[in-house]
């Protein structure tokens, strides 16, 4: 019936399978190792232990999933729309959401090749109405062919309704042809269609609607919408086909005898409610283990990932990592064998009533022949068209259940789409003071949500004059990256303004907001391409100039790491794919500078932009962001080494998101304060006297 599932967790439940989550690579060599006893769940990295490896506890979660991702990793389906209407899935209700289907898929259609889909459609009908004619033609030759008389009349009589059916063979074929390719292009217009609105619609959303778990759960499970809105296609298509083939039979069963269209019916009905049943249980089934998919795809990704691969060969975390992956998918595993449990008893009691079914119906047959009440040949033509009709029905049937379950998750895509929209990135607004003095922060409040009770800024005042080297300092997690983030738009303040010479932030147009904003941040993207495209991705609505992109280098002073790589600025900035070249971190942070200096913002905001250098790198830098300055630009700079800031011209001390201080170093340091302390802290460790080796240590050598 149609396609198999991949071997991957997570991966989309397709059609005509009765499996719901996939253990990922539960399959995949080497997971079954045979080279030790398997540590416990609870066990440590590289301990050993003898028991088995983590299996699922008694309610289907395993250790694994408590060890290391701390508890289950279930989703609750009760939120989801579709449960109260589209999961109620039954023969009536695909009889009435039939219409909305097909039109769905039409419209899906129309809008990816309207040329491709008048064809497709046109054809389908086409196919429909010329099994019709062939069944009819099939009627007359049997008919002819029973009558008494000479054999050789009998097949001359028996000779134009073969000729037709012959015409109707061909015409078929050609129109099947004519089918399959207008759909061949069809089909993935579709999908590439429904795949660009999915990712335009994400990438248009607030940082916060990324960042939110409900949010974020429903990209898991309406990126399968675009797939399947290719396979709506299809299915549409062959629903229409057999919906006009039933017709016909249906047509010459009732002028037959009338008894005999219901006796067809219920052959069918019990396929279709297993179907549709077994249906609802593998989309439900997928809603609930998505993030469990998620967890065993990152599992999996880890021991094949560059980041983390000095790391497992060091530390020897290749096995924990395969021992807890197995136990991931074994979880799994449990849910396909009840899913394929139900599927078969489902299936069994199906089977039983459609032979109940298909014997009484071929029993009532008999009986009319019997009885005299139907000739020989037109009974002859009963059983083709209960034949043609079964089938037909059948298909009807099971087409229309796999499309429900495609429209499902094209309802996903649909509900992301509207979304997505009340999230976006709002369009307009108030226009930005051309030429601003400052940006001021008004008693500003804000918190991450479902995080810690104390917000990440708190009622925190403080300006930022323009056009100046403005410093924030502090301990860890005292709130300077939150603030600068506020500052670039990525979030609004739960209380509190900021300003920019008097115009509210919350108000502004936020596309004039952004333009003014360059952003090094520390953790920025090393994006996988050419050192080129990731400098000037900068400011990628820009013309790409070799003028504008070397004057970006040579303010970052990243002449030297340009020059080092094998081909410039056309090397490949991405060491898995051929030819690929691996930058340090110190290099990047290089680059990363240069595509701040190519974006030409007003304001460039530097989360600690020296981490990765060293000493002489990191003066260079100071300097080139101290000639930023002298030329008119702002310079947010966010750094944990207070004796890079001497050159700030106003420092903003936050300790545990309140700011705490404010002034110039010199001031701060007279002051006594927190960043008076943190400074002596940091200058003892250079001036404290290194202690001599001990003598053990001394002859040791």
């Amino acid at each position: 019936m149609g396609r198999t599932r991949g071997a991957e967790v997570g991966t989309k439940p397709k059609t005509g399978t009765p499996d719901g989550p996939q253990a990922g690579a539960g399959t995949a060599p080497g997971t079954e190792t045979a080279d030790g006893p398997k540590a416990g769940a609870g066990t440590a990295p590289g301990t050993e232990a003898a028991d088995g490896p983590e299996g699922p506890d008694e309610r289907g979660v395993s250790e694994s999933e408590r060890l290391l991702f701390g508890g289950p990793l279930r989703y609750d389906t009760g939120w989801n729309q579709h449960r109260d209407a589209f999961l109620e899935l039954n023969v009536r209700a695909m009889v009435t959401r039939l219409p909305s289907l097909l039109g769905s898929s039409l419209r899906l259609a129309r809008q990816a090749d309207p040329r491709a889909a008048r064809v497709v459609l046109g054809a389908e009908i086409a196919r429909g109405v010329a099994q019709a004619v062939g069944l009819l033609a099939m009627n007359a030759v049997l008919g002819r062919l029973v009558t008494g008389g000479p054999i050789d009349e009998r097949l001359r009589g028996a000779a134009p309704a073969l000729a037709v059916m012959t015409v109707v063979l061909l015409a078929g074929a050609l129109l099947r042809a004519a089918s399959t390719y207008a759909t061949g292009r069809l089909e993935p217009k579709v999908e590439r269609v429904a795949t660009e609105l999915y990712l335009e619609r994400a990438a248009a959303v607030e940082l916060a609607a990324i960042e939110d778990h409900a949010f974020h759960k429903l990209l898991d499970t309406a990126q399968y919408g675009a797939r399947s809105s290719r396979y709506m296609i299809s299915h549409g298509t062959r629903v229409v086909n057999a919906m006009i083939s039933l017709t016909a039979s249906a047509g010459v069963l009732t002028v037959l005898h009338p008894l005999l269209l219901p006796l067809l019916v219920t052959m069918t009905l019990p396929s279709a409610w297993s179907a549709l049943t077994n249906a609802r249980r593998r989309y439900e089934s997928f809603h609930t283990w998505v993030q469990h998919a998620r967890a065993g795809h990152l599992i999996a990704g880890l021991l094949t990932e560059p980041a983390a691969a000095p790391e497992i060969r060091v530390h020897g975390v290749g096995p924990f990592l395969l021992r807890h992956f197995r136990a991931m998918s074994e979880t799994a595993e449990a849910e396909q064998a009840r899913l394929a449990r139900l599927a078969a008893r489902t299936g069994l009691f199906a089977a039983t009533w459609t032979g109940l079914a298909t014997l009484a119906t071929y029993a009532t047959l008999g009986g009319l022949l019997l009885t005299g009440t139907m000739a020989l040949a037109v009974a002859g033509t009963a059983v083709i068209a209960i034949r043609s009709g079964s089938a037909s029905l059948n298909t009807l049937v099971l087409e229309v259940n796999q499309l429900h379950e495609e429209a499902l998750f094209v309802g996903d895509l649909q509900r992301l789409y509207v979304e997505a929209a009340e999230r976006a990135i709002p369009v307009g607004g108030a226009a930005l003071p051309e030429e601003p003095r400052e940006i001021r922060f008004e008693n500003v409040t804000f918190g991450y949500p479902g995080e810690s009770a104390r917000p990440a800024l708190d009622d925190v005042s403080l300006s930022l004059p323009l056009g100046r080297i403005i410093a924030l300092v502090g301990e860890n997690g005292s709130g300077k990256t939150t603030l600068v983030k506020l500052l670039a738009g990525l979030y609004r303040p739960d209380r509190g303004r900021i300003l920019w010479d008097g115009v509210d932030a919350a108000d502004a147009d936020r596309r004039q907001l952004a333009e003014r904003i360059a952003m090094v941040a520390q953790d920025f993207k090393r994006w996988p391409f050419t050192a080129r495209v990731n400098v000037a991705i900068g400011r990628s609505g820009a013309p790409l100039t070799e003028e504008r992109l070397a004057a970006s280098i040579a303010e970052a002073g990243a002449q030297e790491v340009v020059s080092d790589l094998p081909r410039g600025l056309d090397t490949l900035l991405a060491r898995h794919f051929s030819g690929g070249h691996e930058l340090s971190g110190g290099q990047w942070q290089r680059l990363g500078i240069a595509r701040a200096a190519y974006r030409r913002g007003r304001i460039l905001v530097v989360d600690e932009p020296t981490a990765a250098l060293d000493a002489r790198a990191e003066l260079e830098v100071f300097e080139k962001i101290r000639a930023l300055a002298d030329g008119g630009q702002t310079v947010v700079l966010i750094t944990h080494r207070l004796a890079s800031v001497r050159h700030a011209d106003l420092v903003h001390v936050l300790d545990q998101g309140r700011l705490v201080e404010s002034g110039t170093p010199d001031e701060l340091l007279a002051g006594g304060g927190v960043y008076a302390e943190l400074y002596t802290l940091q200058a003892e460790q250079f001036s404290a006297p290194v202690p001599a080796p001990s003598q053990a240590g001394a002859g040791a050598g």
